[in-house]
């Protein structure tokens, strides 16, 4: 038997998946507890038992700002720009990926014009979404629509483009105008790819949600990080970077869940 062909089942892929992430917690263990043996007020690596001093308090103290707990109000700011933002991202990418993706004509025009935008580093027009939306929200939900929306249209776009032209000819040769064609054709087809690209693009919106957080924000969990960095607080940065992980992680179980409830047949056999 070849390597290819071992397939592990349900039971054992989480069992092999487990094992790396214990490695290296029981890795972590080791180091921290050596250098707080030679160094007791060492703070680059804390024991477990100071971040679990350090968790139950940002879990029981409330932030003066906002009056709730604090791991509570972090995580509900974040959630809130991060769901808007992609709701923006999502909706964009979705309607102009099935415009130029059905109309070469709207490809030629406003392809160019999407790819330059596409290569822009979003963190570099931080800047000015400041000085245009000022330090609200408004400017944090932006640079997450406009860091995502663009490779998301682009993916969209090229999936669109790329269906058998016999399914867009049959359906004008049974009558369907370029409105059908984009709503009962192509949509369908586009829906699970739209979740994939959604999926794919978590990371890069966290990425720019704790980026502006970190700039201009009196809550959230990319605020709270850059807070206590100064103190080298590193039992408060780490619970938080994997609750972050953790969230990020549930985000994407969930919209996997929900592709393969509604769109069973875009999931081949093994995946």
């Amino acid at each position: 038997m070849r390597l290819v062909d071992i397939r592990p089942r349900r039971g054992a892929r989480l069992v092999l998946g487990a094992l790396p992430i214990f490695a290296l917690l029981i890795v972590y263990l080791v180091a921290s507890e050596a250098r707080h043996l030679d160094n007791p007020a060492d703070k680059l690596l804390p024991t477990f038992s100071a971040m679990a001093d350090a968790i139950r308090a940002f879990t029981t103290d409330r932030d003066p700002n906002t009056d709730r707990i604090l791991i509570v109000g972090d995580t509900l700011a974040s959630l809130y720009r991060l769901g808007i933002g992609l709701a923006i991202a999502t909706v964009t990418a979705l309607v102009l990926g099935l415009l130029l993706g059905v109309m070469p004509l709207a490809r030629a025009i406003l392809g160019p014009t999407i790819a330059v935008v596409a290569v822009i580093p979003p963190v570099a027009v931080l800047p000015i979404l400041f000085i245009l939306l000022g330090l609200d929200e408004a400017s944090k939900i932006a640079l997450i629509a406009i860091g995502i929306a663009p490779f998301m249209t682009r993916d969209l776009t090229n999936f669109v483009a790329g269906l058998p032209a016999e399914q867009f000819t049959k359906a004008q040769t049974l009558g369907a105008n370029s409105w059908q064609l984009a709503i009962r054709v192509a949509l369908p087809q586009l829906m699970p790819r739209l979740i994939d690209a959604l999926r794919l693009s978590m990371g890069p919106a966290w990425v720019f949600l704790i980026t502006a957080e970190a700039v201009a924000a009196d809550v959230g969990l990319g605020y709270r990080i850059f807070l206590v960095r100064r103190y080298f607080a590193m039992d408060i940065i780490l619970p938080y970077v994997a609750w972050i992980s953790l969230l990020a992680i549930a985000a994407d179980a969930l919209l996997l869940f929900l592709s393969r409830r509604g769109f069973p047949w875009a999931h081949g056999a093994g995946r």
